[in-house]
C-alpha cells in the first residue's frame, strides 16, 4: 500500500513539473489542452490574447429581443414632386421674347425616409401619417434585402399614424406586446433607420407613460416617452420591450440641434392597433364630436370662478348649431362625465367622446353654478384635421 501511495505521489510529481514547464514555454498548448479562458494569436506580428467563441448572450443583452423584432422593421422610402419656383421674370413679356423658356424651372423630386413596422403577414405596416402624406411613390426594403412599392391603406393625422400595404410573401410580423404592463424604468428598443445609415437599434428605459400636452398632435396625444435614441429616419419604426415585443410607434423627438437629446415619444400600441383596425375596415378613423373648445382646471381658474371641483374640464366656447349647442351646453359648464364615466382633463374629455358613436345620444353631466345638470347629447362626426408634419 506505502509502495503505491509513494508511485502516486512520483507521478503527480511529474505531471504537474511537465504542466509548469508547458505553461512557462508553450502556454498556447495549455490553453488548447484544458479549455483556458484565452488564446494567444500566433498568425499576428506580435502576441495578443483572444476570448474564446462564445454563442451565450451575456448578462444584460438584448440580442435575442433585437433579433426577434429587427426582421419587422422596414425602412420607407418615399418621393413626390416640388412644384418648381417661379422666377420673377418670366411674368416680364420682354424677357420671355428674348429668353423665351430659358428661365422655367424643372420639377425637382424630393426624396424622404422613414420607417415601419409590420404588424400583418399579409403585408400591412403601420407607419407614421407624417412620413407618408403627399408622397407620390412609396417603397419598402425590408431587412432581408427585398424591396416593394407600397400603397396607402389609410392615414389619421390626428394620432399621426398611416397603414401602408406590400404585396411579398412569407413577411415577418411583428408581436404585439402590452403596453398596459409597461412601467416606468422598464427596459426597450427603439429600430429604425437614423439619418438614412440603415437599421439601428437603440437601447433606453421608458422615461414616462401618457404624456400629453407636448404640442406634437392637435387633439389625441398619450405618448410613450423613452431616453433611447430617436432621430431623423426613425419615425414609424418600432419601440420593443425586452422580449421584442412592439410597444409603440416611433413618432416624435424633442430637439433643439436636430438630434436625439434623449426626449423621444412613441405612440402606444393599443392605439395603434385601433387606428389600424379602423383604417383596414372603414378607410378611416371614425370619431365622436360635440362641438366645443375645451380647457383644463387649473388652480388659478377655479380660484377665481369659485369652483369646487378641480377634475373635469371647462368649456370655453361651443360651436352655434353643433351637437352640444343643440342640447342646451353653454360656455363656462364643467364637463364632468361622459356616459357614466368621470372626466378627469381635457384630453381625457377629447378621448371619451372620439369612442361615442356618431348618431347616437349620450349622456354627459355637466356643473353649472355648482349645480349639476344632466344633458342628452347627439353625438357628430368629428371633422378630419388638416395634415401637419410632425418633428
Amino acid at each position: 500500500m506505502r509502495r503505491l501511495w509513494l508511485l502516486f505521489a512520483q507521478t503527480v510529481t511529474v505531471g504537474l513539473a511537465i504542466l509548469f514547464i508547458v505553461t512557462t514555454l508553450k502556454p498556447e498548448w495549455a490553453g488548447g489542452v484544458f479549455g483556458g479562458s484565452q488564446k494567444i494569436l500566433s498568425a499576428t506580428s506580435v502576441p495578443m490574447l483572444e476570448a474564446p467563441p462564445n454563442t451565450a448572450p451575456t448578462q444584460g443583452s438584448f440580442r435575442d429581443a433585437a433579433k426577434l423584432a429587427m426582421p419587422s422593421v422596414v425602412n420607407i422610402f418615399t418621393s413626390k414632386t416640388a412644384a418648381p419656383s417661379q422666377n420673377p421674370f418670366l411674368d416680364d413679356p420682354f424677357f420671355r421674347k428674348f429668353f423665351g423658356d430659358r428661365f422655367d424651372e424643372q420639377q425637382e423630386k424630393q426624396v424622404s425616409l422613414g420607417s415601419g413596422v409590420i404588424v400583418s403577414a399579409q403585408g400591412y405596416i403601420l407607419t407614421n401619417n407624417h412620413v407618408v402624406e403627399a408622397a407620390d411613390e412609396i417603397e419598402v426594403a425590408l431587412a432581408d434585402g427585398r424591396k416593394a412599392i407600397a400603397k396607402v391603406v389609410g392615414s389619421d393625422p390626428e394620432t399621426d399614424l398611416a397603414v401602408v400595404k406590400i404585396d411579398l410573401d412569407n413577411l415577418p410580423a411583428i408581436t404585439l406586446g402590452h403596453v398596459e404592463d409597461a412601467r416606468v424604468g422598464d427596459a426597450v428598443l427603439a429600430i429604425g433607420n437614423p439619418f438614412g445609415v440603415g437599421q439601428t437599434v437603440t437601447m433606453g428605459i421608458i422615461s414616462a407613460l401618457g404624456r400629453n400636452h407636448l404640442g406634437i398632435l392637435d387633439a389625441f396625444e398619450n405618448f410613450i416617452q423613452t431616453d433611447a435614441a430617436i432621430n431623423p429616419g426613425n419615425s414609424g419604426g418600432a419601440l420593443i420591450d425586452a422580449n421584442g415585443n412592439l410597444l409603440g410607434i416611433n413618432t416624435a423627438i424633442y430637439s433643439r440641434s436636430g438630434g436625439s437629446l434623449g426626449i423621444g415619444f412613441a405612440i402606444p400600441v393599443t392605439t395603434a392597433k385601433s387606428v389600424m383596425d379602423a383604417i383596414i375596415k372603414n378607410g378611416q378613423v371614425v370619431r365622436g364630436y360635440i362641438g366645443v373648445e375645451p380647457q383644463d382646471i387649473t388652480p388659478e381658474l377655479a380660484e377665481s370662478f369659485g369652483l369646487k371641483k378641480t377634475k373635469g374640464a371647462i368649456i370655453a366656447g361651443v360651436l352655434k348649431g353643433g351637437p352640444a349647442d343643440k342640447a342646451g351646453m353653454q360656455p363656462g359648464d364643467i364637463l364632468v362625465s361622459v356616459e357614466d364615466k368621470d372626466v378627469t382633463d381635457m384630453a381625457d374629455m377629447l378621448n371619451q367622446i372620439a369612442q361615442l358613436t356618431p348618431g347616437k345620444k349620450a349622456k354627459m353631466v355637466v356643473m353649472r353654478r355648482n349645480q349639476e345638470n344632466t344633458l342628452n347629447i347627439t353625438i357628430g362626426m368629428r371633422p378630419k384635421a388638416p395634415p401637419r408634419t410632425a418633428e
